[in-house]
């Protein structure tokens, strides 16, 4: 009888338990510690790292608005007292330097035909290894994957030698493909991966309804890969962009990308801080505008590729 009644009395609790929707798990540390600090607390700690991250920015931005005596007397903080210290009179000695001016056009010149091939190309090879059946394809795959270990560093001689025997070194083209072939193994690698997800079926049906391989990739794979090519696009360009140790080897010295000629400057006019400044920031603020406008993009991209 009294197993009979513990019984009944279990049941009776799994009936309530599962009237009220069972017993609830319990939540993660992380979900708990950010529930007890509360929402408002959370947000100023954000707050308070955003800011940190972008007090150089800032302090950059505030040292270039101000004058070349102000700035070896005093940090660039020193405006919040004296705010009319800032001036645009940096920025018109920086438009009147033609070699500073010139070179964030040869930057565009390398940026922007780098980042296109190998957008391109990597896109074409990442969905020939996901969704197309060739010979060897594994093996391919594998030596592309080998190559994300190459350090540059290790084939800057051997392609300076090369360059320097077709005629390359020092040119605007050679840079560019330095630029692409170092880039197109992580490209391929990270659209293989993120090709390899999409359905069979919608390329089978394609397929079916008399579709080439070309049209498939162009209809099909580009639009629902679009966040994936948008994040290689912008790793690509902040990458080139932001490259000194190439374009100071392979790019041409009478017209340099944007990091060697600051660089010269700093050679030159060990405290011209009043080119330098203005400078560094404008040479910043491209990939700055470049990741913004396409951040949804970026975000969609890497949440998909969690996701997956």
């Amino acid at each position: 009888m009294t197993t009979v009644d513990g019984a009944v009395a279990d049941g009776g609790g799994a009936a309530r338990r599962g009237a009220t929707g069972g017993v609830r798990a319990r939540r993660p540390l992380p979900g708990r510690i950010v529930a007890r600090a509360g929402g408002g607390a959370v947000r100023v700690f954000l707050v308070l790292v955003a800011l940190f991250w972008l007090m150089p920015s800032v302090g950059l931005l505030l040292s270039s608005l101000r004058g070349p005596r102000q700035s070896a007397e005093s940090g660039w903080w020193r405006v919040f007292a004296e705010p009319a210290q800032l001036t645009f009179d940096n920025y018109s000695r920086l438009l009147a330097n033609g070699k500073v001016m010139g070179s964030l056009l040869t930057t565009a010149e390398i940026t922007v035909p780098a980042t296109v091939l190998v957008v391109v190309i990597g896109s074409l090879a990442g969905y020939a290894f996901a969704c197309m059946d060739f010979p060897g394809r594994d093996g391919w795959f594998l030596v592309v994957v080998g190559l994300l270990v190459v350090p540059v560093q290790v084939a800057l001689i051997p392609v300076a030698k090369l360059f320097g025997a077709v005629g390359l070194f020092e040119t605007t083209a050679g840079v560019v493909l330095f630029h692409t072939a170092f880039g197109l193994p992580f490209a391929v690698f990270l659209l293989r991966n993120f090709f390899a997800e999409i359905p069979r079926e919608l390329l089978e049906a394609g397929r079916l309804d008399g579709a080439g391989e070309l049209r498939l990739f162009a209809r099909v794979v580009l639009p629902l890969g679009g966040p994936a090519i948008a994040s290689l696009a912008i790793f690509q360009f902040l990458w080139v962009w932001n490259d000194m140790l190439v374009a100071l080897i392979f790019a041409d010295s009478g017209h340099p990308p944007v990091t060697v000629a600051l660089q010269q400057e700093v050679r030159q006019f060990g405290n011209n801080i009043d080119v330098l400044a203005p400078g560094a920031f404008l040479s910043m603020v491209v990939p700055l505008i470049v990741f913004f406008a396409f951040q949804r993009q970026f975000v969609s991209g890497v949440m998909a590729g969690a996701v997956k």
